[in-house]
């Protein structure tokens, strides 16, 4: 591999020996592989079902605050729950801006990537995904927007030199190029999140109005429930969600803190959950998008031990992207029955792979491939890894 370094463990959880070590002990950047601890985290602090809402009513008031739930009105998620608990209730509704005191990215994120759909915003009450979703049809020289709130803030810029929608990187301004796609295709574009366009959507949505104020005159300690834990977990490992990994850091530290901040997760997995680990974990946000990250391989493995102490190994399967199946593998390491199932993770120059392999005798091993500055092609790394991983297959 030119110029890098690869680093590969290879454990069996049954005799718990490590069959394999490959630069075991040094630190990688994980990028999507980070999203194991975030998953963990999960396991450890929130339970089956995630929690959405907390709320209290006083006299004709109801006051309510978000968790950073990110399932509200997000893809094929079930929000009839909160949904239905708001649009039906008699109360005045007021929107309370919670403890949270985080940055909209986090540590060493890319600025400017603020326009594409992997760098979604982080905040206390999600809705939509926190994305514009563009509509093209190639019937028609403008697509549909949706949530239609910002019909009004999208404008058109006849000699536009980019393709697709642009917004402002300070304000929810968008704009576009009047010509009629090639294809159809669905644009999703982050927009600026604040407590004041929370309030807007949600009065939209719920075709109410919600009022919006800084502390609610008493204690929230009730909770609306929205989502199954795993469908979450599911949807954030399959196709590698950085905004549903962001989110789940900042609902396990309401849980932990009442307060929204991804470092209280952090800290309270590392102190309590994560002391045990081979080499301390460099570990700064949810996702994977920062390059502050550092793990080792070994440290990967033994994580993904912890996590099938939690998870049934069958379960896990269902959780995990497959070879040549599912998910971001489903292009990748094919094979009659799949032998992989891991999560993948990819940056620049780096690209790492962790989770378990199945061998032709039955076995089932766990293991972390984890490669960093290199300047090979990706594709060549992953044919690379495919033949390592294969042979392991083959061997135990």
């Amino acid at each position: 591999m030119q110029s890098g370094f690869a680093g590969l463990v290879i454990y069996d959880p049954v005799t718990h020996k490590t069959l394999y070590s490959h630069n075991p002990s040094r630190y990688f950047t994980p990028a999507s592989n980070t999203k194991l601890f975030t998953f963990y985290t999960g396991l450890k602090v929130l339970g089956d079902s995630i929690p959405a809402i907390r709320y209290a009513i006083k006299n004709d008031t109801l006051y309510f605050k978000g968790t950073g739930d990110p399932s509200f009105l997000y893809g094929e998620f079930d929000s009839r729950n909160v949904l239905g608990f708001l649009a039906s209730a008699e109360e005045k509704l007021v929107l309370v801006k919670p403890n949270y005191t985080e940055a909209f990215f986090g540590p060493g994120w890319a600025w400017d990537d603020y326009n594409d759909y992997y760098s979604v915003e982080r905040n206390d009450f999600p809705i939509y995904g926190n994305v514009v979703r563009f509509k093209y049809d190639t019937n028609k020289k403008l697509p549909k927007i949706y949530p239609s709130v910002f019909q009004d803030s999208t404008f058109i810029r006849d000699h536009a030199t980019h393709d697709g929608a642009v917004r402002e990187m300070s304000r929810n301004s968008f704009w576009l190029q009047a010509k009629k796609p090639t294809e159809d295709y669905t644009q999703l574009v982050p927009f600026k999140t604040s407590p004041k366009t929370t309030q807007k959507l949600l009065s939209d949505t719920l075709h109410r109005e919600v009022g919006l104020m800084p502390q609610a005159p008493l204690k929230l300690d009730r909770t609306i429930y929205s989502v199954p834990a795993d469908s979450l977990y599911k949807a954030m490992l399959y196709p590698s969600d950085n905004f549903i990994a962001e989110q789940l850091l900042l609902v396990a530290a309401d849980k932990i803190a009442d307060t929204l901040k991804t470092k209280i997760a952090i800290d309270h997995m590392k102190e309590d959950f994560l002391k045990d680990l081979p080499d301390e974990p460099k570990w700064f946000d949810g996702s994977g998008l920062t390059r502050y990250n550092l793990f080792t391989p070994r440290t990967m493995v033994a994580l993904l031990n912890k996590i099938t102490e939690e998870k049934s190994i069958e379960d896990l399967k269902k959780l995990l992207p497959a070879g040549g199946k599912t998910g971001t593998l489903k292009n990748y390491y094919k094979a009659e029955e799949p032998y992989i199932f891991a999560k993948t993770g990819s940056l620049s120059n780096n690209h790492s792979l962790s989770g378990l392999l199945i061998t032709k005798s039955g076995k089932t091993l766990i293991f972390s491939f984890m490669n960093s500055n290199y300047t090979a092609s990706t594709r060549d790394l992953k044919a690379a890894m495919e033949e390592i991983l294969l042979l392991a297959r083959d061997k135990y």
